[in-house]
């Protein structure tokens, strides 16, 4: 089993999303987790956006990066530049992979405009995670690469 870690600035959001669809994808075949460079809570908008799509991230925590992740992770999967640029140093054959995603807690404009913004975020990921399970699945595979 591969175990994969997301990481972004707050682990409220962009985080919480890709955590949300590798669960929901990945039909149990990864070990799933999140956290954050900081703690800034659940977002509410990207709780909400999940629903719409079918995936319940409610029971999630927003939780700080932590070493035993680190220890426990083969992959980490950094989702925005801070993360990206201050992700402490991986254990020896912890790989490390860097979706530059947009934060829709950012967006501004009218509730619409925004809740559009988490939307095309969580599409966005979606795409990605599905893309990643597809990789891990060809690389865990006889003649895989690894």
């Amino acid at each position: 089993m591969t175990n994969v870690l997301f990481v972004c600035t707050g682990n409220s959001c962009r985080s919480q999303m890709a955590e949300g669809w590798l669960r929901e994808l990945g039909g149990g075949r990864f070990g799933i987790d999140s956290a954050g460079i900081e703690v800034h809570g659940q977002n509410p908008r990207a709780i909400a956006t999940m629903a719409e799509a079918g995936v319940d991230i409610s029971r999630q925590h927003s939780t700080l990066l932590t070493d035993e992740q680190l220890q426990w992770a083969d992959l980490v999967v950094t989702v925005c530049g801070h993360a990206d640029e201050t992700c402490p140093m991986l254990p020896p054959g912890t790989r490390k992979e860097h979706w530059p995603l947009e934060d829709p807690a950012r967006a501004q404009g009218s509730e619409e405009q925004i809740m559009a913004a988490f939307s095309a975020r969580r599409d966005e990921i979606r795409e990605r995670v599905a893309d990643l399970i597809e990789r891990l699945d060809h690389s865990s595979k006889p003649g895989g690469e690894q």
